[in-house]
């Protein structure tokens, strides 16, 4: 019999198919670091969205079979580690694609349309006041003819770049950061910097692009430019961000994901007070389509473990 034990259940907002097998399963709401291994002794199935299970916990959990990373990125797990030891590590795919897709256009329309001034110029009550019909002051942009840099090209930079055909934008795709050898399709990192109206950010947090944009990469961008981020608060050096929006050195900047998650201890991000920045608390990802389809494959891969056809295995 299998026990599984979910080390953070508050973070998904879906109901749970009853895996077929013969089971025990314990939810936790949240689990601190101190907690880990008494949690999980006796489970041959850990299931964690963000809980970290690294080797310290790993070494004193001799019954762990699987972890089931409830979400894509795997950064909160020592995969490395668990191959070492056996332990098979699974995430969770494809499941919010449509959402931070739609979430990222959701941004780039408030941005370039500039909805928030015009909404506060409209309810705090300068419309009123106006000698004409409508306010002018704040500048709208069309997508038609723009130019959208996506960097991270797997499914959901794919999903943005067929919504912003369908606006009529011009897409970049670019290539890593410092190669030499450019891909069919793609274009060089720095053109995307330098040529973009709309940079989005869709690759994983690796040592390798860590600090992905800084003082450099925004001191290319055009002065209008905007800059989205929906894949991880670490690609992006958030200092530097602040100071490039308050120099004006892009035009804009919309993030659904900081450095550290919670920011318990603040961020400069949130300390900005910027008209052109907008700030939402990771949840570009979280329809409750997606968070369904998350709960549902989830199963589906504790069942294909049991069955000893593992899917969706991390290497």
């Amino acid at each position: 019999m299998e026990n599984i034990v979910f080390l953070d259940r508050k973070t998904v907002k879906a109901d749970f198919k009853t895996p077929s097998f013969p089971h025990e399963w314990l939810d936790f709401e949240m689990t601190n670091k101190v907690e880990v291994i008494e949690r999980l002794k006796d489970a041959t199935i850990a299931i964690t969205n963000k809980v970290q299970i690294r080797k310290e916990e790993i070494d004193q959990l001799p019954n762990l079979r699987l972890i089931q990373v409830a979400a894509t990125g795997t950064d909160c797990v020592d995969s490395k580690y668990c191959r070492e030891k056996g332990i098979i590590v699974s995430n969770i795919r494809n499941y919010s694609t449509i959402s931070v897709s739609e979430h990222v256009f959701s941004y780039i329309l408030a941005l370039r349309r500039n909805l928030f001034s015009n909404n506060n110029f409209a309810q705090n009550g300068d419309w009123q006041k106006s000698d004409i019909f409508c306010s002018l002051d704040f500048p709208i942009l069309d997508l038609h003819n723009s130019t959208l840099g996506i960097i991270g090209y797997g499914a959901i930079g794919k999903a943005v770049k067929k919504i912003a055909e369908a606006f009529g934008m011009n897409v970049l795709i670019a290539e890593r950061k410092g190669v030499d050898i450019v891909r069919e399709g793609r274009v060089t990192f720095d053109e995307v910097i330098n040529s973009s109206d709309i940079i989005t950010l869709h690759c994983p947090l690796t040592d390798e692009t860590r600090g992905l944009l800084s003082k450099e990469e925004f001191s290319k961008m055009k002065p209008n430019s905007l800059l989205i981020n929906c894949g991880r608060g670490g690609l992006v050096d958030e200092n530097a961000l602040v100071q490039a929006l308050k120099n004006g050195q892009i035009g804009g900047a919309a993030v659904d994901v900081l450095s550290c998650e919670p920011p318990s201890q603040g961020n400069p991000l949130l300390d900005a007070d910027l008209p052109n920045l907008i700030v939402t608390p990771h949840v570009a990802w979280a329809s409750i389509e997606a968070m369904q389809t998350l709960a549902d494959q989830l199963i589906d891969n504790l069942e294909s473990f049991v069955r000893g056809n593992p899917q969706n295995i991390v290497n």
